[in-house]
């Protein structure tokens, strides 16, 4: 059977064509069909008998129209009734998808588990771990390159690369910090209590040619969340990790001069900022913002050029685990919230689309998550031609990417 692939960018004219099917959103959906409930068109762009999950909402993960994500076997959970599919599992593989045919193509065979979701436009690769050794994956030749090999000494992990390709970034923990994580897997579990060792972890970089490790800086606060700038190949935003009300949490590094600088200081008790971006042109580094934690909503941006700081203000159900941005900075994406979750919403589970309107958002909603488990992250991306929210769900009943279409059918 001859299997013909539609592109991407025409899907909204193949309604015309072939009804859609408007349906509730869960299990057994077809390919593609309407949200019943927001009248918004929706795409599986993966299928197949694995587990896919597109990348954490902050690290990027386009080359012009090319789409790289996670692909991993699926697992039998003794202790469930069902099937589960365990990301952490051996056979964690990179896969590439073409967002204008949906083809998929397998760009890793690693024998052993495998982290990092870095992509570099500029090269043409993506770049992951396994063990101490750093590779590079050519997204057109599939050629895989070693990068860099940590030496005894310095055992870290890489989270992202700059602007023009040529540094990596990441933070390395010490020994007592891996032994609490092994003694307390769970995040309810360690949380405090890694915030409370006051441990030290060093940022470094590792020149992608020369190959020279450099430390940076080092510090007793939990250094994570490391992001390069899109647009400045010097700049690495890092977070100080731990209960959000007990830290200022969002700051920036010159990665030559080493000079740092606090992005948002917390004004009143219970205050929380967190789960920053950079916008796409490098100029904000945007955030969620709890005036205090759980009352007053916002999603929040400083201008790094000035200083100067501007915030829109969301109902208590728009609040979401993740936001982020279009490219221009005009529109937002949130992927909701379950009623458990800081913000405590009873009707939150959504993935939401945001335009500014004054001091506040206006909201529209895009996709009814109500059954997706919110344990698994949704985490929202702008598809390239910024038509399109890309996102990762599992209300079909195992882990899959999708798409929703920005302009309703």
């Amino acid at each position: 059977m001859k299997i013909i692939f539609l592109p991407f960018v025409f899907l909204t004219a193949v309604v015309t064509l072939n009804a859609q099917p408007v349906l509730e959103t869960g299990s057994n959906m077809p390919k593609e069909w309407i949200d019943k409930d927001t009248r918004h068109k929706i795409v599986r762009l993966t299928s197949n008998e694995r587990s896919n999950l597109s990348f954490y909402f902050h690290n990027s993960p386009f080359v012009g129209d090319k789409m790289v994500y996670y692909s991993t076997q699926k697992t039998k959970d003794p202790a469930a009734k069902q099937e589960t599919y365990n990301s952490n599992a051996a056979d964690r593989q990179l896969y590439l998808l073409d967002l204008k045919t949906l083809g998929t193509e397998r760009l890793t065979n690693s024998s052993a588990p495998m982290t990092g979701e870095i992509v570099s436009a500029k090269l043409n690769e993506a770049f992951y771990q396994v063990k101490d050794s750093v590779f590079a994956v050519n997204l057109s030749t599939k050629k895989v390159r070693l990068i860099y090999v940590f030496p005894d000494d310095f055992k870290a992990s890489i989270t992202t690369i700059n602007a023009d390709g040529t540094l990596l970034a990441g933070a390395k923990s010490s020994d007592e910090e891996k032994e609490l994580f092994r003694k307390n897997p769970n995040k309810s579990s360690y949380f405090n209590i890694i915030y409370d060792a006051k441990l030290p972890r060093t940022l470094f970089t590792v020149n992608i040619n020369t190959k020279q490790l450099n430390k940076i800086f080092t510090d007793s606060a939990w250094l994570n969340h490391i992001q390069f700038s899109p647009a400045d190949p010097a700049l690495l935003m890092f977070c100080h990790e731990g209960p959000w009300h007990k830290v200022d949490r969002i700051w920036t590094i010159d990665v030559n001069s080493k000079e740092i600088k606090l992005i948002h200081k917390r004004t009143m008790p219970m205050e929380i900022a967190g789960h920053e971006w950079i916008s796409k042109d490098g100029k904000t580094i945007w955030f969620d913002l709890q005036q205090p934690r759980g009352e007053t909503f916002f999603v929040a941006g400083v201008e790094l050029a000035t200083g100067k700081e501007k915030k829109y203000e969301l109902q208590r159900n728009e609040w979401s685990v993740h936001y982020t941005s279009s490219g221009n900075n005009q529109v937002f994406a949130g992927d909701g919230g379950h009623p458990g979750s800081v913000a405590k919403a009873p009707d939150g589970q959504w993935i939401y689309l945001f335009k500014p309107d004054g001091n506040k958002f206006k909201s529209e909603k895009l996709v009814n998550m109500k059954h997706h488990q919110y344990q698994l992250e949704p985490n929202v991306h702008f598809s390239p031609d910024q038509k399109w929210i890309i996102f990762r769900a599992n209300f079909e009943g195992k882990e899959n990417v999708y798409a929703v279409e920005i302009k309703r059918s």
